[in-house]
Protein backbone atom coordinates (compact mmCIF):
# COMPACT_ATOMS: atom_id res chain seq x y z
CA UNK A 1 0.00 0.00 0.00
CA UNK A 2 1.30 3.89 -0.79
CA UNK A 3 1.43 5.13 2.87
CA UNK A 4 0.42 8.45 1.80
CA UNK A 5 -3.14 6.69 1.38
CA UNK A 6 -2.87 4.27 4.54
CA UNK A 7 -5.16 4.63 7.13
CA UNK A 8 -4.51 4.46 10.72
CA UNK A 9 -5.77 0.93 11.26
CA UNK A 10 -4.29 -0.02 8.06
CA UNK A 11 -0.65 1.34 9.50
CA UNK A 12 -1.38 -0.96 12.68
CA UNK A 13 -2.04 -3.65 11.31
CA UNK A 14 0.85 -3.53 8.74
CA UNK A 15 2.95 -3.13 11.99
CA UNK A 16 1.08 -6.59 13.58
CA UNK A 17 2.16 -8.44 10.66
CA UNK A 18 5.53 -6.88 10.19
CA UNK A 19 5.34 -5.88 6.67
CA UNK A 20 8.23 -4.60 4.59
CA UNK A 21 8.41 -1.11 4.40
CA UNK A 22 10.35 -0.01 1.13
CA UNK A 23 11.51 3.52 0.64
CA UNK A 24 12.86 4.09 -2.80
CA UNK A 25 15.69 5.85 -2.77
CA UNK A 26 16.92 7.84 -5.89
CA UNK A 27 18.49 10.51 -7.54
CA UNK A 28 17.76 13.20 -10.57
CA UNK A 29 20.62 12.39 -13.17
CA UNK A 30 21.54 13.14 -16.44
CA UNK A 31 20.72 10.31 -18.42
CA UNK A 32 21.87 11.33 -21.75
CA UNK A 33 19.86 12.86 -24.48
CA UNK A 34 17.23 10.01 -24.53
CA UNK A 35 16.01 9.54 -21.09
CA UNK A 36 14.49 11.14 -17.98
CA UNK A 37 16.49 12.37 -15.30
CA UNK A 38 14.65 10.27 -12.57
CA UNK A 39 15.37 7.00 -14.29
CA UNK A 40 17.04 5.44 -11.08
CA UNK A 41 14.04 6.37 -9.12
CA UNK A 42 11.59 5.29 -11.08
CA UNK A 43 13.22 1.78 -11.40
CA UNK A 44 12.86 1.59 -8.00
CA UNK A 45 9.59 2.51 -7.88
CA UNK A 46 7.68 1.03 -10.78
CA UNK A 47 9.40 -2.79 -9.44
CA UNK A 48 7.76 -1.96 -6.52
CA UNK A 49 4.66 -0.99 -7.68
CA UNK A 50 4.85 -4.50 -9.42
CA UNK A 51 5.95 -6.35 -6.49
CA UNK A 52 3.01 -5.09 -4.45
CA UNK A 53 0.38 -6.53 -6.75
CA UNK A 54 1.98 -10.09 -4.91
CA UNK A 55 2.57 -8.90 -1.48
CA UNK A 56 1.66 -6.89 1.11
CA UNK A 57 4.16 -3.87 1.51
CA UNK A 58 4.01 -0.82 2.66
CA UNK A 59 5.70 1.84 -0.36
CA UNK A 60 6.81 5.25 1.65
CA UNK A 61 6.96 8.36 -0.42
CA UNK A 62 9.97 8.43 -2.87
CA UNK A 63 13.09 10.42 -2.35
CA UNK A 64 14.55 11.56 -5.13
CA UNK A 65 16.62 14.31 -3.91
CA UNK A 66 20.32 11.85 -3.36
CA UNK A 67 23.51 12.91 -4.00
CA UNK A 68 23.94 12.31 -8.02
CA UNK A 69 26.79 14.01 -8.41
CA UNK A 70 28.38 15.86 -11.13
CA UNK A 71 30.83 13.30 -12.79
CA UNK A 72 28.51 12.64 -15.66
CA UNK A 73 27.71 15.91 -15.99
CA UNK A 74 27.72 19.51 -14.97
CA UNK A 75 24.24 20.63 -13.53
CA UNK A 76 23.58 23.09 -16.10
CA UNK A 77 21.22 22.42 -18.89
CA UNK A 78 21.31 18.72 -17.97
CA UNK A 79 18.94 18.16 -14.90
CA UNK A 80 21.35 16.90 -12.38
CA UNK A 81 20.70 17.89 -9.07
CA UNK A 82 23.01 17.18 -6.31
CA UNK A 83 22.79 17.19 -2.48
CA UNK A 84 25.69 15.99 -0.43
CA UNK A 85 25.95 13.11 1.81
CA UNK A 86 26.13 15.32 4.75
CA UNK A 87 23.15 16.42 4.14
CA UNK A 88 21.02 13.72 3.65
CA UNK A 89 22.52 11.46 6.72
CA UNK A 90 20.93 13.47 9.31
CA UNK A 91 17.63 13.54 6.93
CA UNK A 92 17.61 9.97 7.19
CA UNK A 93 18.29 9.68 10.65
CA UNK A 94 14.74 11.72 11.44
CA UNK A 95 12.97 9.91 8.76
CA UNK A 96 13.95 6.18 10.06
CA UNK A 97 13.67 6.97 13.87
CA UNK A 98 10.36 7.88 13.02
CA UNK A 99 9.44 4.98 11.26
CA UNK A 100 10.49 2.85 14.16
CA UNK A 101 8.72 4.97 16.66
CA UNK A 102 5.38 3.97 14.44
CA UNK A 103 6.12 0.37 14.93
CA UNK A 104 7.87 -0.88 11.92
CA UNK A 105 10.84 -3.15 12.24
CA UNK A 106 10.81 -4.22 8.90
CA UNK A 107 12.22 -0.91 6.78
CA UNK A 108 14.50 -1.34 3.71
CA UNK A 109 16.01 1.38 1.52
CA UNK A 110 16.18 0.47 -2.42
CA UNK A 111 18.43 2.17 -4.45
CA UNK A 112 19.47 2.11 -8.35
CA UNK A 113 22.15 4.64 -8.68
CA UNK A 114 25.61 3.78 -8.52
CA UNK A 115 25.18 0.17 -7.00
CA UNK A 116 28.25 -1.11 -9.05
CA UNK A 117 30.31 -0.21 -5.89
CA UNK A 118 27.44 -1.10 -2.93
CA UNK A 119 29.92 -3.14 -1.13
CA UNK A 120 32.24 -0.62 -0.89
CA UNK A 121 29.35 2.31 -0.88
CA UNK A 122 28.39 5.41 -2.22
CA UNK A 123 27.83 8.66 -0.79
CA UNK A 124 23.56 8.26 -0.95
CA UNK A 125 23.58 4.97 0.25
CA UNK A 126 26.31 5.33 2.97
CA UNK A 127 24.63 8.07 4.01
CA UNK A 128 21.05 6.12 4.43
CA UNK A 129 23.07 3.13 6.07
CA UNK A 130 25.16 5.21 8.22
CA UNK A 131 21.48 7.48 8.90
CA UNK A 132 19.88 3.67 9.69
CA UNK A 133 22.45 2.50 12.32
CA UNK A 134 21.84 6.40 14.25
CA UNK A 135 18.39 6.13 13.91
CA UNK A 136 18.33 2.39 15.26
CA UNK A 137 21.12 3.49 18.64
CA UNK A 138 18.94 6.15 19.63
CA UNK A 139 15.70 4.51 19.13
CA UNK A 140 16.78 1.38 21.30
CA UNK A 141 18.49 4.04 24.22
CA UNK A 142 15.21 5.62 23.93
CA UNK A 143 13.29 2.44 25.04
CA UNK A 144 15.75 0.96 27.26
CA UNK A 145 18.12 3.19 28.35
CA UNK A 146 21.58 3.91 28.48
CA UNK A 147 23.98 0.61 28.96
CA UNK A 148 21.20 -1.17 27.07
CA UNK A 149 23.14 -4.00 25.77
CA UNK A 150 25.26 -4.35 28.71
CA UNK A 151 22.23 -5.28 30.49
CA UNK A 152 21.75 -8.90 31.84
CA UNK A 153 18.84 -8.55 29.74
CA UNK A 154 21.32 -9.33 26.05
CA UNK A 155 22.71 -12.40 27.77
CA UNK A 156 21.46 -14.21 24.59
CA UNK A 157 21.80 -11.22 22.28
CA UNK A 158 24.76 -13.38 20.00
CA UNK A 159 22.64 -16.46 20.22
CA UNK A 160 19.43 -14.54 18.77
CA UNK A 161 21.82 -13.22 16.17
CA UNK A 162 22.84 -16.55 15.08
CA UNK A 163 19.62 -17.04 15.18
CA UNK A 164 18.73 -14.17 13.01
CA UNK A 165 17.22 -12.10 15.65
CA UNK A 166 19.14 -9.23 14.81
CA UNK A 167 17.67 -5.75 15.47
CA UNK A 168 20.24 -4.06 13.53
CA UNK A 169 18.25 -5.49 10.67
CA UNK A 170 15.12 -3.35 11.50
CA UNK A 171 16.46 -1.11 8.82
CA UNK A 172 18.44 -1.92 5.77
CA UNK A 173 19.47 -0.52 2.16
CA UNK A 174 19.66 -2.64 -0.60
CA UNK A 175 20.62 -2.31 -4.50
CA UNK A 176 18.12 -3.05 -6.99
CA UNK A 177 20.21 -4.82 -8.83
CA UNK A 178 21.85 -7.79 -6.69
CA UNK A 179 25.39 -9.01 -7.09
CA UNK A 180 23.71 -12.13 -8.48
CA UNK A 181 22.62 -10.05 -11.42
CA UNK A 182 26.52 -9.23 -12.88
CA UNK A 183 27.02 -10.75 -16.09
CA UNK A 184 23.59 -12.00 -16.68
CA UNK A 185 22.09 -8.41 -17.53
CA UNK A 186 23.82 -5.46 -18.56
CA UNK A 187 24.74 -2.57 -15.69
CA UNK A 188 25.41 0.71 -17.13
CA UNK A 189 24.29 4.12 -17.22
CA UNK A 190 21.68 5.55 -19.93
CA UNK A 191 23.09 2.67 -21.57
CA UNK A 192 21.35 -0.39 -23.08
CA UNK A 193 20.78 -1.98 -19.69
CA UNK A 194 19.02 1.01 -18.08
CA UNK A 195 17.25 2.16 -21.32
CA UNK A 196 15.42 -1.29 -21.56
CA UNK A 197 14.67 -1.26 -18.04
CA UNK A 198 13.10 2.27 -18.29
CA UNK A 199 11.04 1.07 -22.13
CA UNK A 200 9.56 -2.41 -19.99
CA UNK A 201 8.76 -0.54 -16.59
CA UNK A 202 8.02 3.41 -17.71
CA UNK A 203 8.22 3.51 -21.51
CA UNK A 204 7.39 7.29 -21.35
CA UNK A 205 10.72 7.85 -19.84
CA UNK A 206 12.49 7.29 -23.42
CA UNK A 207 12.30 9.13 -26.28
CA UNK A 208 13.87 7.26 -29.11
CA UNK A 209 13.85 10.17 -31.84
CA UNK A 210 17.03 11.73 -29.42
CA UNK A 211 19.01 8.56 -29.46
CA UNK A 212 20.77 10.39 -32.11
CA UNK A 213 21.87 13.44 -29.79
CA UNK A 214 23.72 11.69 -27.72
CA UNK A 215 27.40 12.30 -28.10
CA UNK A 216 28.47 10.41 -24.72
CA UNK A 217 30.69 7.21 -24.27
CA UNK A 218 28.11 5.79 -22.11
CA UNK A 219 24.76 5.90 -24.05
CA UNK A 220 26.12 4.36 -27.19
CA UNK A 221 24.35 1.22 -26.79
CA UNK A 222 21.43 2.76 -25.89
CA UNK A 223 19.55 2.28 -29.09
CA UNK A 224 19.65 -0.96 -29.48
CA UNK A 225 17.21 -0.92 -26.07
CA UNK A 226 14.29 -3.11 -26.05
CA UNK A 227 11.22 -3.86 -23.98
CA UNK A 228 12.14 -7.46 -24.28
CA UNK A 229 15.69 -7.04 -22.63
CA UNK A 230 14.35 -4.57 -19.78
CA UNK A 231 12.13 -7.57 -19.07
CA UNK A 232 14.41 -9.85 -18.32
CA UNK A 233 16.28 -7.65 -16.15
CA UNK A 234 12.95 -6.46 -14.31
CA UNK A 235 12.11 -10.58 -13.69
CA UNK A 236 15.88 -10.60 -12.05
CA UNK A 237 14.92 -7.79 -10.17
CA UNK A 238 11.58 -9.06 -8.95
CA UNK A 239 13.71 -12.04 -7.73
CA UNK A 240 16.30 -9.91 -5.57
CA UNK A 241 13.23 -8.15 -3.73
CA UNK A 242 11.20 -11.41 -2.96
CA UNK A 243 14.18 -12.45 -1.42
CA UNK A 244 14.61 -9.28 0.75
CA UNK A 245 11.46 -8.18 1.45
CA UNK A 246 9.78 -10.53 3.78
CA UNK A 247 7.05 -10.21 6.05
Amino acid sequence: MRYELMLPHQIRKAVAENWPVALPLGVLEYHGEHMAVGMDTLAVIKTLELFEKERDIVILPPFYYGAASYAVAAPEGSGSVQVGGNQLAPFGEELFYSLLRIGFRNIHAIIHHQTENFAAGMPTDLAFKTAGRQAIFRFLEKERGEGWWGSEAMANYYAQHAEGGNFFNWVQVHPLMSAAMNGKYPFDHAGIGETSLMLALCPEAVDASHFEDNKSWYTATAKDASAELGKKGVAMIMDHLRAILRG
